[in-house]
């Protein structure tokens, strides 16, 4: 297995885990503050 492949990869994981966290959290904050503002 070639070291530029590996590399490669690895930073398209990381990517895909970081953008996928931050819509998750994103997603999360949204869907709290709209259910504060309904009870609210």
């Amino acid at each position: 297995m070639e070291y530029g492949w590996f590399s490669h990869v690895l930073v398209w994981v990381i990517g895909l885990m970081t953008a996928g966290s931050i819509v998750s959290l994103a997603l999360a904050l949204f869907s709290m503050g709209r259910q504060g503002y309904r009870k609210g």
